[in-house]
């Protein structure tokens, strides 16, 4: 009767029950005296839907923390099994779009990925959407430190001009780019003199993977491979336009709301804010 409560009125099921409204109340109380995790049910049940089924219970765990509830990351588990609740999240193997190859740049990262400050290094890469027959491109500049979203750029076709807006995008977001390594594959647009112009422009030093080893550029390979999974295999796109949408609503949500794991269950923003406060 509970759930029903949420489309009828008491007094309409009451009636058709034949209950008393004081046998109603009673036995509401003994659910919920007997359910000692009545409450963290529906705590879990609230943040799962949030994130729209993307979490599982480790990072529900951390968010509920958050709230200042402490709760063993096992009871979490076992409560969702519960409730029916499972991540919707499906790993796929991961494809970018490479370009040509050709004149390259030293891979001076050397997958050295961490680093204890903001916008000291960058990486970046373009990868591919289809929706229906038709092409979507999305260039993003990620920061090692955070895995924060600097910049990015759509487009519907894999032209220079996706990775000159992504950058100009980036240098009006971060000021002093001096000293930045960026960090890319070895995709012909990041060969191009105008790119390389552009980085030397703002002081930034260049970075390139080795030809064939996707591992150079993991962490955003990485971002991809979760953008994915989390946002477009999950539902079906009619048209590009919906997918930008979408796109830029996740990259939002990724950035300010989706807590990782290993950023002691802050977002990236939330992070970042920290560190200049020296807290973390």
């Amino acid at each position: 009767m509970g759930e029903l409560r949420q489309e009828f009125d008491l007094a309409v099921l009451l009636d058709c029950t034949s209950m008393a409204r004081s046998s109603f109340y009673y036995h509401q109380k003994m659910l919920r005296k007997n359910d000692k995790y009545a409450e963290i049910k529906t705590m879990i049940k609230q943040i799962y839907h949030r994130h729209k089924g993307c979490f599982g219970y480790r990072r529900i765990t951390l968010a509920m923390k958050e709230k200042g509830i402490i709760i063993n990351h096992k009871t979490v588990m076992r409560l969702m099994k519960v409730l029916g609740l499972k991540s919707i999240i499906r790993i796929k193997e991961y494809r970018s779009y490479r370009g040509d190859l050709g004149k390259t740049a030293p891979n001076i990262l050397e997958r050295n990925f961490k680093t204890n400050q903001p916008n000291k290094k960058w990486a970046t890469d373009v990868t591919e959407f289809n929706v229906s027959g038709n092409k979507l491109y999305l260039s993003p500049i990620i920061d090692l430190f955070n895995g924060e979203i600097i910049s990015y750029e759509l487009a519907e076709r894999p032209a220079f001009a996706q990775v000159v807006n992504m950058l100009k995008k980036s240098f009006r977001k971060i000021k002093n780019t001096e000293n930045i390594i960026l960090h890319s594959d070895q995709g012909w647009q990041y060969q191009m003199k105008a790119y390389k112009h552009l980085l030397k422009q703002k002081g930034i030093i260049q970075s390139m993977s080795r030809k064939g080893n996707c591992l150079d550029n993991a962490i955003i390979e990485n971002f991809f491979g979760t953008l994915k999974s989390e946002m477009f295999y999950t539902k079906k796109f009619k048209t590009i336009e919906d997918l930008k949408k979408e796109i830029k609503e996740y990259i939002n949500y990724y950035n300010n709301d989706r807590i990782r794991l290993n950023l002691k269950g802050k977002s990236p923003v939330q992070y970042r804010t920290l560190s200049y406060q020296n807290i973390i």
